[in-house]
This record gives structure tokens, C-alpha cells and sequence, in this order.
């Protein structure tokens, strides 16, 4: 009963990671803005498409993980992965960003990965 909640659980993290990083490339702006930081007008090119490849890369990662070395190497990555949005919710309320989205959004995923690593390490 544990491992499908296991690695579905895992699947839609990885999967939800690397759509965030497809939604930074073809729609910067508005992914941005759902981050918690708006991108200033103008400007920071270069902040969304590295923020857009770094979570794409981060899903596809995960899933390889999961696929073709197994539940234990997820585990981990999953666990060491957490220290993103735990960190994202410090840029978010450092930078003015509502502490709804910080708390509701980021450290919301850091305590969800937590759980996924802790479930796929009992499997």
C-alpha cells in the first residue's frame, strides 16, 4: 500500500517541478509572478530562463532517479532537494513578497518533499 503512495507522490513532484520550469520558459512573467517575486519590467531575462532551466532540469532528474536507480536514490534527492524551497521562501519574503505565497506555496513544497523522502525510504 506504501509504495504506490510512495512513488506517485514522487512522480507528481518531479512532474510539477518540471512544469514549473517549462512555465518559466514560455510564460516568464506570469511564472514570476506566481513565484512570489515579480520580474521587474524590462529586465531580468537572464533570472527567469536560469530559474526556467533549473527546474526542468530538477524534474527530469528526479524522475530519472526514480527510474533508473530506484526508491533510495529518490529518497535522497528529494530530502537534499527540500533546501530549495525552504530557500525560496526566505527570497520570497526578503524581496517583499506576500508571506501567503511564501509560507503557502514554498515552505508548503519543502514539508511535502519532506514527506515524500520520508515515504520513499520506507518502501
Amino acid at each position: 500500500m506504501l509504495s504506490p503512495i510512495a512513488y506517485g507522490l514522487a512522480i507528481a513532484l518531479d512532474l510539477l517541478i518540471l512544469f514549473i520550469g517549462y512555465r518559466f520558459l514560455t510564460q516568464p512573467r506570469a511564472a514570476a509572478a506566481g513565484y512570489g517575486v515579480p520580474a521587474k519590467d524590462g529586465g531580468d531575462a537572464a533570472y527567469l530562463t536560469i530559474k526556467g532551466w533549473r527546474d526542468a532540469t530538477y524534474g527530469v532528474m528526479g524522475l530519472a532517479l526514480l527510474f533508473f536507480v530506484g526508491a533510495q536514490a529518490e529518497a535522497w534527492y528529494m530530502l537534499v532537494a527540500a533546501i530549495m524551497p525552504f530557500a525560496d521562501t526566505v527570497i520570497v519574503l526578503r524581496n517583499g513578497g506576500a508571506k501567503a505565497t511564501a509560507f503557502g506555496v514554498h515552505f508548503a513544497t519543502a514539508v511535502v518533499l519532506l514527506v515524500s523522502a520520508t515515504l520513499l525510504f520506507l518502501v
